[in-house]
């Protein structure tokens, strides 16, 4: 478990790491800050060097150096960061910030979204209400669950008390250097500390610390010291 201290924006994402650091700054909670993303990406695209970016329809910018698939399918509002990769097949919904460097991967839709630089959902994900902090990582089929079976606003559960969101729909957020497991399910609300290893086919709910690794919810075990050093490089 994490305590609230741990999951306020500061702590889980290294904000120089990323083209939307005012709006982080703006906020102490990730999940505050997700409904404001089509706000900021539209802030943000006005400001764009032309000679840089290239503009699509009302509010779509494409960094000049961006790989783009023929394939994909876009709605704006978005912003492509320079050396992004956005391969074939995947479907970018709108209110999506794919940092520098990052990559989308095949058949992944995501919707309302930043991934900081570096970050990559590389194959069939699906990713909505999120943020993944700089070079996080979905293994393959890796999804996030934004919406409660029972559609009841969604809590953050942290293990000094519980945070109202006042949002039906939150997905996940994951800190600088998460690496999630193929075919895993982040259930809404939950929140995965800096460099955690989730393993593949977990159901993540509520919150995983930074430096562990999440074999089962009652296995979760401290990363070694040498192991964290290690990711950190």
């Amino acid at each position: 478990m994490m305590k609230q201290e741990e999951m306020k924006n500061t702590e889980l994402f290294d904000l120089t790491q990323t083209i939307a650091a005012r709006l982080f700054g703006m906020y102490t909670y990730p999940w505050e800050a997700v409904s404001h993303i089509g706000k900021c990406i539209t802030s943000i695209g006005k400001h764009l060097p032309e000679e840089e970016y290239q503009k699509l329809g009302k509010n779509i910018w494409i960094h000049k150096s961006a790989r783009m698939a023929r394939s994909v399918m876009m709605t704006g509002p978005a912003i492509i960061c320079a050396g992004a990769e956005v391969r074939h097949g995947a479907f970018l919904r709108g209110n999506t910030i794919i940092g520098e460097g990052a990559v989308v991967g095949n058949s992944c839709e995501l919707k309302n979204v930043v991934l900081f630089n570096g970050a990559q959902v590389p194959h069939f994900n699906y990713v909505g209400d999120s943020i993944l902090g700089y070079k996080a990582h979905m293994g393959a089929g890796a999804v996030t669950s934004n919406v409660k079976s029972d559609k009841t606003l969604v809590k953050i559960h942290a293990a000094d008390g519980d945070i109202e969101t006042g949002l039906k729909k939150v997905g996940a957020f994951l800190g600088d250097g998460v690496e999630v497991g193929c075919q895993t399910v982040l259930n809404p609300g939950t929140v995965v500390g800096r460099n955690t290893n989730i393993y593949p086919l977990s159901s993540v709910r509520g919150c995983v610390a930074a430096n562990s690794i999440y074999k089962k919810a009652d296995e979760i075990v401290e990363k070694e010291e040498r192991e964290t050093e290690e990711t950190t490089k």
